[in-house]
């Protein structure tokens, strides 16, 4: 979401991106569209002094006129740094909700609590999902105020493609009258990939003509659960596995359904609204805000229930292909009016143009 907002800009607005650590994944793209962005070099863990000056004299160099924070890490170094630059407004961003701390460093865990603790300081405290501020709020935090905008999303490049599913089929050796179940997520705990394992098995059962797609950095056929499933009844022939994917907006509108089995965690799941933008309907397990973002255009499942996934993706795929492209187009027009990545950039314009002038101590976007 940061990608987006700073590339597609706003009036009057200039962004500065600092990292933690280095340019990870979008820090490449982000200096391509003419943004600056500084490295920290900060190694994992708690938050260490050499990082922290160094914040700190960036922004003094920078002299921001508001300072947004992704992250709890980013949360706890901005606070310090910008109250002792005396940067005007201090953002922090809450993208998750539910976290597992055991699956994290213990660090990350200790963080988070202090973080409740150091809540009333920033300015405003701004959530991507409901079940974020939520979950935070059970934690402790107690901001001046709570905002709320969703994630947002190019509807030119995410967007329905007929020639894809034929292309991704010819793509993975596939008869063109399968149908094809995505699961697009990082190997991670979090997304609970045996769970949706369980399901594709069940759905298989029933129907031969189905087959499975996982996309996602970490999904490799020699993990398990991938590994004893990939090579027996059902699953035998019917899984396949591509390594994180910079061509998913080309790969998304050749499938049929898309499935999210995360367990926790998630905030505003992107790769929900990248879908719906493609007009794939979706599947979902009810963790965060993801059944209020599919509403009636999908359905939703308790999270952890393999069986209930599994029968939401054959009630969608038995679905006629005209009712299921029906459905996928009233995903895609959800999107368009919730979700575009122009509505939630005017929305942060709006927003950073108020904090710059606050007088009043109101928030456009409090919740």
């Amino acid at each position: 979401m940061l990608l987006r907002l700073v590339n597609q800009g706003a009036d009057g607005i200039r962004h500065t991106v600092i990292s933690l650590q280095d340019e990870g994944a979008y820090g490449a793209a982000m200096k391509a569209a003419g943004i600056t962005v500084h490295c920290l070099r900060m190694r994992r863990g708690l938050p260490l002094p050499p990082a922290l000056w160094r914040l700190v004299a960036l922004l003094r160099r920078e002299h921001p006129d508001i300072l947004q924070t992704w992250l709890y890490h980013a949360d706890l170094m901005g606070l310090i740094a910008g109250r002792l630059v005396g940067v005007p407004r201090i953002i922090w961003s809450i993208r998750c909700s539910s976290m597992e701390m055991a699956s994290y460093r213990r660090s990350s865990g200790l963080v988070r609590w202090v973080l409740a603790k150091l809540s009333p300081f920033p300015d405003l405290v701004l959530a991507n999902s409901h079940a974020g501020i939520a979950d935070h709020r059970t934690l402790g935090y107690r901001p001046r105020a709570w905002g709320y905008i969703p994630n947002g999303f190019d509807l030119k490049e995410w967007r329905p493609d007929p020639a894809a599913k034929e292309r991704l089929r010819a793509r993975l050796g596939l008869p063109s009258d399968h149908l094809l179940v995505g699961l697009v997520a990082r190997f991670d705990p979090q997304k609970d990939h045996q769970t949706f394992m369980t399901a594709a098995a069940e759905v298989a059962e029933e129907r031969p003509d189905v087959a499975f797609l996982l996309v996602g950095r970490g999904v490799e056929p020699g993990r398990p659960p991938f590994s004893l499933a990939r090579g027996k009844a059902p699953l035998a022939g019917r899984l396949h596995f591509m390594e994180e994917s910079k061509d998913v907006p080309q790969l998304m509108p050749g499938l049929d359904l898309l499935a999210l089995s995360s367990a926790w965690g998630e905030g505003f799941p992107n790769v929900i609204g990248e879908a719906m933008a493609c007009a794939v309907p979706c599947v979902v397990t009810n963790v965060g805000d993801a059944a209020a973002i599919v509403g009636d255009t999908g359905l939703s499942v308790p999270v952890g229930d393999a069986s209930g996934l599994a029968r939401a993706m054959l009630n969608l795929l038995s679905l006629d292909e005209g009712a299921r492209s029906r459905l996928g187009e009233t995903a895609r027009d959800r999107v368009s009016h919730h979700y575009s990545i122009q509505h939630v950039v005017d929305e942060y314009s709006r927003l950073y143009h108020h904090m710059i002038h606050l007088t009043d101590g109101k928030i456009p976007c409090a919740v």
